[in-house]
C-alpha cells in the first residue's frame, strides 16, 4: 500500500473548508478519511470509521471539546464535514467509568451528547475512538490484516509481521463492550502504534492527521507483504463441464431465489443479481474445496448484514440438470438457515424477527459468482463483498488454515438489535424488486415510461436504436442503456442478454418501438408496408419470444405490454400502413395471454391516441390535425371528450398502472382523453 498523502492537497482541503468556517483539524480529517475510504482493499460500503478530537463552538457560543467521528449513513470515500458528526467529549468519557450499557441505551447516549441535534448517529464504534488518547484515529477493515487474523494460528503470524508494534484485542462485537476492552488493551500498553482487532481490522492513531493515516498505510503494508512472500495460492480445480453462458444461467438462479407465498395474493418476491468473474473467482469457485473453505462464514462479522454468513454453491454451470441442482441447493441452504436461526434465536437476548432465508451470494462453479439484493445497489454491495471475501480467504489460505470468528459471534451481528429496529422501518416502492425493459426509450412515450418504472422501484433497461440517447435517459434514472433493433433479431437477442447479464432476468418489458408510416392503402408501395409491419407489429413479436424465454426459465411470471395505438381500432383516413401491423400487435397481445397466462405471465396493451410527446417529426403534427380541420393546439387540446391533453407520461403511468395490476391480462387500456370510435367494450 504507498501513501497518497499530498501537502498540496492538504492545503487545499483546509482552505476549501475554512471558507465555511471548519477548522484545520476537521478539514484534514475529511482529507485523509477519503484517502482509506476510497481503497476497497480497506473499506467497503460504509464500512470503518475515522474521528479527530477538536474544539467546535456549540450552539449557546461556548467553546466545547469534541470527538468529529464518522456518522451513519456516510460513506469514507466520499465524506463531508457533516458526515463526521461533533460529540461532547466530556460526556462520552463519564462512559469510561461504566461496566454494563446495552447497544440502545449507547445509541441515545451518544445522540444526547450531540453538539448538533440533527446530526446522523454518531459511529457505533465511538467510544472505542473516544476512549484512545490519541488526536487522530483510523479504522479500516484491511483484506490483509483479515487475512492475517482469520488464522488458527493469528498470534503467531501476527507476532512475526508486527513484533511489539501492535497490540491485539480478542474478538467483541462491536459497540460498549469493545470499546472497553481495547481501551484496557491500549492502557496496557501505550506504547504501540496501532491495534488489531481479532476478525474485525486495524486500528492506527497519531497527533496529526498525516501521521495516523500514514501509520495505518505501513501497518498494512507489512500485512500485505506478509501474504505476498507466500505467493499465490491455487485451489485445486475440481472437472468441470463446459459452462452454460450466462445469460442462460442468470434467470435460473434469479427465479429459484424467488421466495413464493400464495400466489393469489402476492407476486414471489424477487431479487436482483449482479455477476461477478475473474481469474481470482474463478480460481475459488472452481476449487474442489470450495464447500470447505467457501462455507466457514464471512471474513468478518458486519459483512453477514449485507451477505449472510454463507453463500450457496451451485452446481457447475453447464451441468445437466442444472436447474434441479440449483433448487436442490436452495432448498438445503433454506433448511440449514432456518436450522441456525432456531440454535441461536433468544439464547442471549429477547427473541428475534427471522429474516428471509434466501442467499445474497452464490458461487458458481465453472462461470463466477453472484450478488443478490432487493435492489441494484444491494446486490452490487453483496457482490463487492463476495470479491473481498474470495480475495481475504485465498490469501488467509495461502498463508494457513482460514477460520473466522464462531457461528454464534455471526448471528449476534446479523440479529443485532440495532438491525432489527430497521426492519418495521423499511418500506418498498410497488415495483421494488423487478427489472422493466422499455424497448423505443430514449423517445417520448419511452423515456417516460422508462422514469415512470424507475420512480415505482424497478431497475430499468433503456432499449433504443440510438445508444446516446438511450444512455442518457438510463444515466437520469439509474438504469442502463443498450442499443437494439427490434427489426433484428439477433441486436434484440443480444439486448436481453445483456440484461441478463446485468440484472439477472426480466420480469416486466414495455414493447414500444414504433413508427407511423402513412399512405393510401390501395396505391402504397409494398416497401412501406413491409417496413411498418417489420417495426410495428415482427418488432412486438421478436421483443416478447425473447421475454418469454427468459421469464419462463424464472418460473416469477410476468408482464408484457404493448404499446398499440387507437389505429388498431379506429382506423384513419391515410394510416393504414400503420393502424395495420398494430391491429396484429392487439391481437398479439392476446395471444400471449391466452397461451401463457398458466405461467403467470400476464399480457397487455395501451391504445394511446393524440399524444403530446413533446417530440414530433417536421410537419407531422400540423398534418395530423389539418386532416381533422384542427389547430394543432385544438388537435391536442380539445379533440377529445374531455378536452384535455394527453402526454407522454399519462401513457407512462397507464403502463406502470397494468404492470400492478395482477390480475388483469389480455386487456387493452385506452389513453386518449375520450375517443367514443377507438373504445372497446
Amino acid at each position: 500500500m504507498k501513501s497518497t498523502w499530498s501537502d498540496k492537497d492538504a492545503a487545499e482541503y483546509i482552505a476549501r473548508y475554512g471558507a465555511d468556517g471548519i477548522n484545520e483539524d476537521l478539514a484534514l480529517r475529511v482529507y485523509t478519511t477519503r484517502l482509506l475510504g476510497r481503497d476497497p482493499l480497506l473499506v467497503l460500503h460504509g464500512g470503518g470509521n475515522t474521528s479527530v478530537k477538536t474544539t467546535v463552538t456549540d450552539l449557546l457560543g461556548d467553546e466545547t471539546e469534541v470527538l468529529c467521528v464518522k456518522g451513519s449513513g456516510w460513506d469514507m470515500g466520499e465524506i463531508e464535514p457533516a458526515g463526521l458528526p461533533s460529540v461532547r467529549m466530556e460526556a462520552l468519557l463519564k462512559l469510561r467509568g461504566f461496566t454494563v450499557l446495552s447497544d440502545e441505551d449507547m445509541v441515545r447516549f451518544q445522540r444526547s451528547a450531540l453538539i448538533d441535534p440533527g446530526s446522523p448517529n454518531p459511529s457505533v464504534e465511538t467510544l472505542l475512538h473516544a476512549f484512545l488518547p490519541h488526536k487522530f484515529v483510523d479504522h479500516t477493515h484491511s483484506t490483509a490484516v483479515l487475512a492475517l487474523t482469520d488464522q488458527t494460528d493469528d498470534q503467531s503470524l501476527l507476532a512475526e509481521v508486527y513484533g511489539d508494534r501492535v497490540s491485539l484485542v480478542d474478538y467483541v462485537k462491536p459497540g460498549f463492550d469493545l470499546a472497553l476492552a481495547a481501551a484496557k488493551v491500549f492502557e496496557a500498553n501505550p506504547n504501540v502504534e496501532g491495534m488489531i482487532l481479532r476478525q474485525h481490522g486495524i486500528f492506527s492513531f497519531g497527533a496529526t492527521a498525516q501521521d495516523s493515516y500514514e501509520r495505518m498505510v505501513d501497518l498494512v503494508t507489512l500485512a500485505e507483504d506478509r501474504i505476498a512472500g507466500a505467493g499465490s495460492k491455487i485451489f485445486p480445480s475440481a472437472a468441470l463441464p463446459d459452462p452454460a453462458p450466462l445469460a442462460e444461467i442468470a434467470p435460473i438462479v434469479r427465479g429459484l431465489l424467488a421466495v413464493h407465498g400464495d400466489a393469489s395474493v402476492a407476486d414471489p418476491v424477487r431479487m436482483v443479481l449482479d455477476f461477478r468473474t475473474s481469474g481470482a473467482i474463478l480460481n475459488y469457485v472452481n476449487g474442489s474445496e470450495v464447500a470447505r473453505y467457501s462455507q466457514v462464514g464471512v471474513v468478518t462479522p458486519d459483512h453477514a448484514i449485507r451477505t449472510k454468513n454463507f453463500p450457496l454453491v451451485t452446481p457447475p454451470a453447464g451441468s445437466e440438470n442444472f436447474a434441479d441442482g440449483v433448487r436442490a441447493a436452495v432448498n438445503k441452504y433454506v433448511a440449514d438457515y432456518h436450522a441456525y436461526f432456531a440454535r441461536h434465536d433468544g439464547v442471549r437476548e429477547p427473541a428475534k424477527t427471522a429474516l428471509d432465508p434466501m442467499p445474497r451470494v452464490v458461487l458458481v462453479p465453472g462461470l463466477g459468482l453472484f450478488g443478490a439484493g432487493a435492489n441494484a445497489g444491494a446486490a452490487a454491495i453483496a457482490a463487492d463483498i463476495a470479491e473481498n471475501t474470495v480475495r481475504v480467504i485465498t490469501d488467509a489460505e495461502a498463508i494457513g488454515t482460514y477460520q473466522p470468528v464462531d457461528e454464534a459471534a455471526m448471528f449476534d451481528i446479523e440479529y443485532w438489535s440495532l438491525e432489527q429496529a430497521k426492519l418495521s422501518k423499511s418500506a418498498e416502492k410497488p415495483l421494488a424488486r423487478q427489472i422493466a425493459v422499455v424497448t423505443g426509450g430514449a423517445g417520448g412515450i419511452g423515456a417516460a415510461t422508462a422514469r415512470a418504472f424507475a420512480a415505482q422501484g424497478a431497475e430499468v433497461a433503456v432499449l433504443d436504436l440510438d445508444l446516446a440517447a438511450a444512455t442518457s435517459v438510463a444515466d437520469t434514472i439509474g438504469g442502463l442503456g443498450l442499443a437494439c433493433d427490434v427489426t433484428d433479431s439477433d441486436s434484440v437477442r443480444a439486448a436481453f442478454d445483456a440484461v441478463c447479464a446485468a440484472y439477472g432476468g426480466v420480469d416486466i418489458v414495455v414493447s414500444n418501438a414504433g413508427a407511423a408510416w402513412q399512405g393510401d392503402i390501395a396505391t402504397v408501395d409494398d416497401d412501406v408496408l413491409r417496413k411498418s409491419f417489420e417495426l410495428n407489429f415482427w418488432g412486438h413479436q421478436t421483443v416478447a419470444q425473447n421475454a418469454v424465454a427468459v421469464m419462463g426459465p424464472q418460473g416469477t411470471g410476468g408482464a408484457l405490454l404493448f404499446n398499440a395505438s387507437k389505429q388498431a381500432v379506429n382506423p384513419g383516413p391515410g394510416f393504414g400502413p400503420y393502424g395495420l401491423p398494430k391491429a396484429a400487435t392487439m391481437f398479439l397481445a392476446k395471444q400471449y395471454a391466452l397461451e401463457y397466462g398458466t405461467a403467470g405471465i400476464r399480457s397487455n396493451a395501451i391504445n394511446a391516441d393524440r399524444v403530446n410527446t413533446g417530440i414530433f417529426a417536421d410537419g407531422f403534427l400540423e398534418e395530423r390535425a389539418k386532416a381533422r380541420g384542427l389547430t394543432p393546439e385544438e388537435y391536442l387540446r380539445t379533440g377529445n371528450l374531455l378536452k384535455r391533453e394527453v402526454l407522454a407520461d399519462d401513457v407512462a403511468q397507464a403502463f406502470v398502472a397494468l404492470a400492478l395490476a395482477r390480475k388483469t391480462t389480455a386487456a387493452t387500456l385506452t389513453v386518449d382523453g375520450g375517443n367514443i370510435e377507438a373504445s372497446l367494450r
